[in-house]
């Protein structure tokens, strides 16, 4: 656990002011060269830049562990310029204080410079502070605190810039028309906004000097639309608007897809040849149905014929037979 940081971890209260400077003389500086190329800076750098950006209001941030947390604790924080940020984890063990060591990183790197941090005891709980001067893309991303006792816990805050939101589903428009994509960020003002389109794997910067089909504006800063005229099939595909700020970029994919007028005369179609379908198999139904019907008709017509030509017969047998009797007797 450390309490102090630096060389005063070394130097008691009431020691002479040249033994202090003799220590901060042999201290070896970690960073060289440009300070912009690395996160974690030099003593004197950062006071440097503690002194240029002095004007910057304190921006704090906190975490809070316990032994029963059963996963990582993790708060996102949003900037979009230089700030003077504060990172604060707290953790109250059950046991003895004295045998929690406690380690930062960033982006799964140990943070070796211990200028810019601090862990302190405070009754039963342990704070551990972090804090620095965020002024570059470079130090945008993950810083976690870690409590190692009888188990490892960890505390992570997520800097990022502003989100940027556009349209979540697929944008469908036709050929020829002119349609409108958005972007906004509901929590930040960027510098700039850039628009591209997909050739490819490649991402295609959007020029509306050199081509008049797009047109790209805004009613606000934190928004941006992109205009795209006479829609050609080919129009569709990936878009992507891009946000800047001081602190880095942000960007949105926006899906567009441009459809022909026969597109959507398909499904009307295809329901035209489903109902003459079934208007024919109606009418096929309805033909055999009559037939069916009319088939038995002919066939009690047939027996009732018949039926008549034995009856014809019948009689004419029995109207022949009494002449036949009466003419015996006539003869005799």
């Amino acid at each position: 656990m450390r309490s102090l940081t630096g060389p005063r971890a070394f130097v008691a209260p009431g020691c002479p002011l040249v033994l202090l400077c003799l220590l901060v003389a042999t201290c070896p500086y970690r960073a060289e060269g440009d300070p912009t190329d690395s996160s974690f800076t030099s003593l004197p750098v950062r006071e440097e830049m503690m002194a240029k950006y002095s004007n910057l209001s304190l921006e704090s941030h906190n975490i809070s562990l316990t032994e029963e947390s059963s996963s990582p604790v993790e708060k996102n924080i949003t900037l979009e310029k230089p700030s003077d940020l504060e990172l604060l984890c707290q953790f109250t063990p059950s046991g003895d204080l004295n045998s929690v060591n406690v380690t930062w990183k960033k982006d799964g790197e140990l943070l070796e410079n211990i200028d810019v941090f601090n862990t302190t005891k405070v009754g039963n709980t342990l704070y551990s502070q972090y804090r620095f001067i965020i002024f570059n893309s470079k130090q945008m991303g993950s810083y976690s605190c870690f409590f190692d006792g009888e188990k490892e816990l960890r505390g992570t805050f997520n800097i990022r810039v502003p989100g940027v939101h556009g349209k979540n589903k697929p944008l469908i428009t036709y050929v020829g028309d002119s349609t409108v994509l958005k972007c906004e960020c509901h929590n930040g003002l960027p510098l700039n906004w850039t628009w591209y389109t997909s050739n490819g794997s490649v991402q295609v910067p959007i020029d509306v000097h050199k081509n008049d089909k797009y047109v790209i504006n805004g009613s606000y800063a934190n928004e941006t639309r992109l205009r795209v005229k006479h829609l050609l099939e080919e129009d569709g595909g990936s878009y992507w608007c891009r946000a800047a700020f001081q602190l880095g970029e942000s960007e949105e994919h926006i899906e567009l897809v441009v459809l022909s007028f026969m597109v959507p005369l398909k499904p009307f179609l295809a329901i035209i040849a489903e109902v003459i379908l079934l208007v024919a198999i109606i009418l096929l139904c309805e033909v055999y149905t009559q037939k069916k019907k009319h088939d038995p008709d002919d066939g009690k017509e047939f027996e009732q014929i018949e039926q008549l030509k034995s009856d014809d017969s019948n009689g004419i047998e029995n109207n022949a037979a009494p002449r036949l009797r009466k003419n015996e007797s006539v003869e005799q």
